[in-house]
């Protein structure tokens, strides 16, 4: 399989298996115009497997998102064929629109335009709570 170089973009790496796809979607970054990789399972020394997210453009990148899915998520910002800077992105205290409440009494479900908000609970165990009905999040949400 070959796969390009990136000269300006951003390589998002140790994704867990399988989650790939999730943060692409969750990214929305099949509206991006430029070439996009997501390489699934591939293997990895420290985690067995991971997925990889190569992006050969430079974007906005929301590390709330990265975050939650897994703060030891590295992103890698490219320029010039080198990488410049290599962050790890942190669990977010706030999660806005990222995950939605499952609970079907919650003001959410029943009024559209309010917006999904998540407050970290648990930092040990990355366990986040709806701020409006204190329901828990569903860490495994595809």
């Amino acid at each position: 399989m070959i796969i390009g170089t990136i000269v300006n973009g951003v390589v998002i790496d140790h994704i867990p298996a399988g989650r790939g796809m999730e943060l692409y979607s969750k990214m929305k970054l099949d509206r991006l115009e430029c070439e996009v990789a997501l390489i699934k399972n591939a293997p990895s020394g420290k985690c067995g497997k991971k997925d990889i997210l190569k992006v050969n453009e430079e974007i906005k990148i929301n590390y709330e998102i990265l975050g939650y899915i897994d703060p030891r998520i590295t992103v890698n910002i490219i320029k010039d064929g080198q990488r410049v800077k290599k962050m790890h992105p942190a669990l977010p205290e706030t999660l806005i629109d990222v995950i939605f409440c499952r609970n079907p009494r919650c003001i959410t479900s029943v009024e559209q335009e309010i917006s999904h908000v998540f407050r970290l609970t648990d930092r040990e165990h990355g366990i986040y709570r709806c701020v409006y009905c204190d329901a828990q999040a569903d860490k495994k949400e595809k």
